[in-house]
């Protein structure tokens, strides 16, 4: 059962938090149950195994980066002002949000095996991020839009760990510079 109800947005706020701050396999569904104020056969109902609820808290940290993309383009119609947005988006979110590095990263590190269902869905926002910075640096007229998506990837991947390790202060200016020169702004 995948239709949301307040037991099950209960569960993947409390896992979403949890998994992020302390790392997946160091948080137990019995903590969850109890974070998320809910029995056991709930959770079960909701989430079939523990997995299952990583996935879904893949999905949500999917979801609120699309989301926060979608509005960066929003706020902008030409190329260059919607390339400006979206950088400045992801040094918010860097900032903000994701303080303690990329929970992408993070999942799959505690997901070794690229068969499990937790690697294919951090494997899929990955392909959706590059094609979207793909589309971003086309739109600025880069001549290799492939090379520059990579590069941006690296470079948010790079500012994840760096924000968390070094504090976003040290890594910011260099993360929206980088970025920038990247894509010829």
């Amino acid at each position: 059962m995948n239709s949301s109800s307040p037991a099950r947005d209960r569960l993947l706020e409390a896992a979403t938090r949890l998994f992020y701050t302390e790392g997946i396999h160091a948080v137990g569904v019995d903590r969850i149950i109890a974070e998320g104020n809910v029995t056991r056969a709930t959770f079960y109902r909701h989430f079939p195994g523990k997995e299952d609820l990583v996935e879904a808290y893949v999905g949500v940290e999917d979801a609120a980066i699309r989301a926060a993309f979608d509005a960066a383009r929003a706020t902008a119609s030409d190329p260059r002002e919607i390339a400006e947005a979206l950088i400045q988006g992801i040094a918010d979110d860097v900032a903000r949000r994701h303080t303690r590095g990329c929970p992408f990263i993070n999942a799959a590190a505690e997901y070794p095996d690229e068969g499990s269902g937790v690697r294919t869905a951090v494997r899929e926002h990955r392909e959706w991020f590059r094609g979207v910075l793909e589309e971003v640096a086309r739109g600025v007229g880069h001549p290799d839009p492939a090379v520059a998506a990579g590069q941006l990837v690296l470079l948010r991947d790079a500012a994840l760990v760096g924000g968390y390790l070094d504090g976003w202060e040290r890594v910011e200016d260099v993360f929206v510079s980088a970025s920038r020169t990247v894509l010829g702004l």
